[in-house]
């Protein structure tokens, strides 16, 4: 059993925001597999969705604000007592240009405050991650302020495609595991 966690703050309020990529994937995995209604479970919303071969996959998303995340993981791992190396997280990262994946299969938080909670919960760096890249902030602009931010009109095609493209790479991980998902999505660019 896989469980795969899309970050994001909950609230229409920030439903488009840069910080919130994590739950796009999520949502668009759910369309993909025809998922239920998803529970108020964990600290979070949770759905369980069956590939084609008919393995069970979790989706969850945290919905106690980025920085509490780990509570939300936490919680879902312990209760089906799932190896952090069977848990992915999906997260936008600041440092990658728009559009770019990387798929890591552990490390640091890379300032991902979200993915520094749940390692810090889960006490452990050795937990998959796929960040999903929004560009860094122009100029000035204060990061906290840039990923809260919504994605531009311009943005849009593309960051529908990128979407399809990490629930793809998030497949990959569940089937190939993180080795090939990083060997094919990693060199990713347009």
């Amino acid at each position: 059993m896989k469980l795969i966690a899309g970050l994001g703050n909950p609230g229409a309020k920030y439903r488009m925001t840069r910080h919130n990529v994590g739950y796009m994937v999520l949502a668009e995995l759910a369309r993909q597999f025809s998922a239920s209604k998803p529970q108020n479970k964990f600290h979070g919303e949770f759905v369980t969705i069956r590939d084609s071969a008919g393995e069970s996959i979790l989706l969850l998303a945290p919905t106690t604000y980025m920085n509490r995340s780990g509570l939300s993981v936490g919680e879902a791992v312990r209760f089906y007592k799932i190896p952090a190396s069977d848990v992915l997280v999906i997260c936008d990262d600041l440092n990658l240009p728009f559009t770019r994946l990387r798929l890591r299969g552990e490390g640091g938080s890379g300032g991902q405050k979200g993915l520094a909670d749940i390692i810090q919960v889960l006490g452990t760096q050795q937990v998959p991650r796929l960040r999903v890249g929004i560009g860094g902030p122009p100029g000035q602009m204060d990061a906290s302020d840039y990923v809260l931010m919504n994605f531009t009109e311009k943005e849009q095609t593309d960051l529908q495609i990128t979407i399809k493209q990490s629930a793809d790479a998030a497949m990959c991980w569940v089937h190939s595991g993180i080795e090939t998902a990083m060997n094919r999505f990693n060199a990713h660019e347009r």
